[in-house]
C-alpha cells in the first residue's frame, strides 16, 4: 500500500472504537483496503448481535480477578505482532487500557482493541459492558 492511501486510511479509521461507521464511511475505507472495510462490517454485525444478547448480562458485577486474567492473555496475543497492553481502571462496567508498543500509531489497533481485547475482557468477565483504549 503506498503511503498516500496509508495517510487517507489512517485519517478514515475513527480513534473512537465504538463508533458505528455508516456505509458512506465503509465505503470510502473499502476504496482504499477492500479487506479493513469487511473486517469493520464484520465486527460492528458481530456487536450488534452480542449486545442484544448480552444486555442480560449487563447487571453482573465486574470480577477484577477475571479481568486480570483476561489481560494476561491478551498480552500474550499482542505480543506476537510487538503490542502490549497496561490496564489503567476499572469504573462501573467500564475497562479503561492503555495499548502500547507496536499497537500505537497502528491502523490495525482498533479492530484489535473490539476483536481482541474487549471480545475476551467480555469472555472472562461477562458484566464487562465497554472496553476504552487511552494514550
Amino acid at each position: 500500500m503506498t503511503e498516500d492511501k496509508q495517510t487517507r486510511l489512517q485519517q478514515l479509521v475513527h480513534p473512537d472504537p465504538n463508533h458505528v461507521y455508516s456505509d458512506d464511511e465503509l465505503d470510502a475505507i473499502e476504496h482504499i483496503d477492500m479487506a479493513m472495510a469487511l473486517r469493520i462490517a464484520r465486527v460492528q454485525h458481530i456487536t450488534q448481535l452480542q449486545n442484544s444478547a448480552d444486555s442480560s448480562d449487563s447487571e453482573m458485577p465486574v470480577d477484577e480477578q477475571k479481568i486480570n486474567d483476561a489481560i494476561r492473555e491478551i498480552k500474550q496475543i499482542l505480543a506476537h505482532d510487538g503490542g502490549d497492553i497496561e490496564l489503567v481502571a476499572i469504573h462501573d462496567r467500564t475497562i479503561t487500557v492503555r495499548m502500547k508498543g507496536a499497537c500505537v500509531g497502528c491502523p490495525n489497533a482498533v479492530l484489535d482493541l473490539k476483536n481482541v481485547v474487549e471480545r475476551l475482557l467480555k469472555k472472562y468477565a461477562p458484566g464487562v459492558q465497554k472496553v476504552v483504549n487511552i494514550f
